[in-house]
């Protein structure tokens, strides 16, 4: 497994360790995965005792995002779709996976997917399309 800190994006709102406010997610690469684990608390919540659809997304879109920085790749989200698939109780574990598709010039799609932990049940998926960045 590799996992790399990232001083460019230190005030992430997911990653960042230097956000006071954020998730603090750590994501690593399993083989061709990029993975991570996440426990919404009460201050994550849409309504009561459900986390909200945002902070859903949010990690999702890292979870890709981070695939591609581990990959050595500096790149944006360009687009991005998500079908929630049943609601998030607070509290509960979720596994985060992000892998590529396919790769493209300067197109990377990449599928997400948030699975809970206590029963397996698919949470939400993403596909997405990131462009690699111009700049270096």
């Amino acid at each position: 497994m590799s996992e790399i800190f990232r001083s460019d994006a230190n005030r992430c709102f997911v990653c960042g360790p230097g956000n006071p406010i954020g998730l603090k997610l750590v994501f690593r690469l399993d083989g061709d995965i990029c993975r991570s684990e996440f426990t919404p608390s009460d201050i994550h919540c849409g309504y009561d005792n459900v986390t909200h659809g945002g902070i859903i997304f949010s990690v999702l879109d890292d979870v890709m995002a981070n695939w591609i920085y581990l990959k050595g790749i500096k790149a944006f989200t360009a687009k991005c779709d998500i079908r929630y698939k049943d609601s998030l109780p607070t509290g509960t574990t979720v596994q985060l996976e992000g892998q590529c598709i396919k790769q493209k010039r300067r197109l990377i799609v990449m599928r997400g997917k948030m699975t809970r932990t206590d029963n397996d049940q698919l949470v939400a998926e993403t596909e997405a399309s990131f462009m690699i960045s111009r700049a270096t």
